[in-house]
């Protein structure tokens, strides 16, 4: 097979499913974590040693788990196939590294996600949790680096990147959205943290802070830190990406639907907005803190696939 970088359906169909994907996997993390269903198997790389566990269809805790290692093992698949087929059909050398850096990071999860059961037992002095549940938040973080990575590939090999229709951007329209995207890394990583460390209900009332009205919590200990720093990074960003989308609407160089991204990324922000605040008005309800977690990745994601594209010439100029 000769390598081209002209444009390729078939690939460009592939590492767009690979992207959809991600979100499966995801939501199904997100899902175990919220009801407690990590240690539903205490062995790995199998569940109670079998790949078709007794009681994984019937026990919700065993279906979690098992579903989210599935959907692991699916998507490292995917991306072992998007690596190779990069590697051997694709004449850019930044595109080919981006192939074999999802599949290092997709692997890299993969032993991290199984070490966390391995090492669940095992205490840290000093600590409230294992080495194990530590581990849970870099694999909740680098989750997002990797859904990222996807986004940038699924757009390299994409019609409108190969035909060069996205236009132009102006050098502040790339520098708000890079800070965009380190804003909301910056979020999910305090929202990662919080949530393994169980604070997701350090303060039970929104939009206040205490019964009373006020802003400031009454209280203040480790987790309640997490959660208002978590709050008040969700004010910062959500007028960030407001100002994003304006600016981004207004650069009349740039593609209609790229324009539009912009909106589409307040339409994300406000509805994760909505469902953090559900989450403490319904007690940590399992469909809106699951929810939430799959709409802060598609956020982030979007964000970054929204400025990546905006950086097409620059990019390409590059290799």
């Amino acid at each position: 097979m000769s390598r081209t970088s002209t444009y390729k359906p078939g690939l460009a169909w592939f590492a767009a499913v690979g992207s959809a994907w991600v979100f499966v996997l995801v939501a199904l993390g997100a899902f175990t974590t919220t009801i407690g269903a990590g240690m539903a198997f205490a062995d790995w790389p199998l569940s109670n040693g079998s790949v078709n566990p007794h009681g994984w269809l019937t026990e919700i805790d065993k279906f979690a788990e098992h579903s989210h290692r599935l959907s692991g093992t699916v998507m490292g698949l995917i991306t072992i196939i998007l690596a190779v087929w990069l590697h051997r059909a694709e004449s850019r050398a930044w595109l080919r590294r981006l192939g074999w850096w999802a599949l290092a990071i997709v692997i890299f999860q993969g032993v991290l996600g199984g070490t966390r059961v391995l090492f669940d037992p095992m205490h840290v002095p000093g600590f409230d949790m294992s080495l194990g549940q530590m581990l849970r938040i870099p694999h909740g973080v680098l989750a997002q680096v990797y859904g990222c990575v996807l986004f940038a590939i699924a757009a390299g090999v994409s019609r409108p990147w190969m035909a060069n229709t996205l236009g132009a951007a102006s050098v502040r329209v790339r520098r708000l959205g890079w800070w965009c995207v380190a804003l909301l890394f910056a979020q999910l990583t305090i929202a990662a943290t919080m949530r393994h460390n169980y604070a997701g209900m350090a303060i039970p009332t929104f939009p206040s802070s205490t019964p009373e009205g006020a802003l400031l919590p009454a209280t203040w200990d480790y987790r309640v830190a997490l959660q208002f720093a978590h709050r008040a990074m969700a004010a910062l960003i959500g007028v960030a990406i407001a100002a994003y989308g304006h600016i981004l609407w207004r650069e009349k160089t740039l593609h209609p639907l790229l324009r539009g991204g912009g909106l589409l990324l307040v339409a994300l922000v406000t509805t994760q907005i909505l469902l953090g605040a559900q989450i403490i008005w319904t007690g940590r309800s399992i469909t809106m803190t699951t929810g939430h977690v799959v709409v802060g990745a598609l956020t982030l994601a979007t964000t970054f696939l929204v400025v990546f594209l905006t950086r097409r010439d620059s990019i390409e100029g590059s290799t």
